[in-house]
């Protein structure tokens, strides 16, 4: 349970909200080509994200994966620069936070067209975990 301040009732740590990454962003707005927005933002999830959302779509699952573990691993290390400490909520409603959570979701997608069934499993907890609502908005 959450108040309206952010904090959550329950104990557990608050919402991790990502800087925007106005660049990015605008450029992938724009319809620039993902490799060339994750070329000059090499940081973004969104960019990553979008390569293997790409890749995926044209059947190339491995390059797929590759993306959106990069994508996946800047999006860690953007949201350990926020304060995330490992757990708690990531909502899927904060816009800054959609180019992490398309990594994880296409990362969870890639993984369990190869057969990592482990690992195609462990991120779709996390991907919960982060924000319930999540799996059905990128799914959809």
């Amino acid at each position: 349970m959450t108040s309206l301040s952010g904090k959550d009732l329950l104990g557990g740590p608050p919402p991790t909200l990502l800087p925007d990454e106005r660049g990015p962003r605008e450029l992938l707005e724009a319809g620039r080509e993902p490799a060339e927005v994750a070329a000059q933002f090499p940081t973004s999830s969104a960019a990553w994200a979008a390569l293997a959302d790409a890749a995926f779509a044209r059947g190339a699952v491995v390059e797929s994966y590759a993306y959106a573990r990069t994508g996946y691993h800047r999006g860690l290390d953007a949201l350990r620069r926020a304060g995330w400490k490992g757990y708690g909520p990531v909502p899927f409603s904060h816009a800054p936070n959609q180019g992490f959570l398309r990594a994880l979701h296409a990362l969870g997608r890639a993984a369990a067209a190869i057969d990592e069934a482990d690992e195609a499993q462990r991120i779709e907890q996390f991907l919960h975990d982060s924000d319930p609502s999540a799996k059905a908005q990128l799914s959809g």
